[in-house]
Formats: C-alpha cells, structure tokens, sequence
C-alpha cells in the first residue's frame, strides 16, 4: 500500500542536467517561501516559517540539493538511484541530497521540493 504512494516519485527517466537559478526560482515559488544563509555563504537555505525544507551548495556543479523526505521514500530513491544520497550533514533519515545530473528528470525533482516542503508546513 505504502508503494502505491511513492509510484510518482520512483519512475525512471532521464533528464538533462539543471541549473541553480532554475532550481532557485521554483523553491522560492512555494508559498511564503525565504532564502536564507545561516551556515554561510556555501549553502543557500530554503525556509518556510523558520522552517528549512530545502538547502542547495552554492557554486556546485551539478546543483546539489538536500530536501526533506518521508523515510520510506527516502531509502526507496537512494536504493533506484545513485545521485540520490543520504542527506549531506543532516539527519539521514528524514533528508536526502540530489545531484541534479538529469538522473531524475525535472518534473520529479520538483514533486520532491512540493514534498519536502508539505512535509514542513502540514
């Protein structure tokens, strides 16, 4: 049943690489959303009533972005796809780094920034 959910997020397709101003936009698109930089200038840090549901390594290429994740999920990614990885210093089991190398097309990577960021203000 738990697998019926997570279908939309575990299709394989390829995309094509993308870039930090496209991913940018979209993140500060969601309601209410802020950029931030409390770790210093290296991380960008995506919030929503103080509460971070995106961070992104400025100056990386690929973009390298940590969202937060349904656990089950989350190991469910890192287990189909290799740009997928426990999340870069946070907590492993509710976030996951991307490399945005195309792996995973665009229209998924933002399905999983609309999860993260449900997941931070349901």
């Amino acid at each position: 049943m738990a697998t019926e959910k997570l279908k939309p997020f575990i299709a394989i397709q390829i995309g094509s690489l993308m870039d930090h101003k496209t991913v940018e936009e979209y993140l500060l698109s969601m309601p209410h959303a802020k950029l931030d930089y409390p770790f210093g200038e290296e991380v960008a840090v995506y919030k929503v009533d103080d509460k971070m549901f995106a961070l992104v390594r400025e100056n990386k290429e690929p973009v390298q972005i940590s969202l937060k994740c349904d656990p089950v999920l989350a190991q469910t990614l890192r287990e189909k796809y290799d740009t997928v990885m426990p999340g870069y210093h946070l907590n492993k089991k509710h976030w996951n780094t991307i490399l945005l190398t195309g792996q995973l097309p665009w229209e998924q990577v933002k399905d999983l920034i609309k999860h993260s960021y449900n997941l931070v203000t349901d």
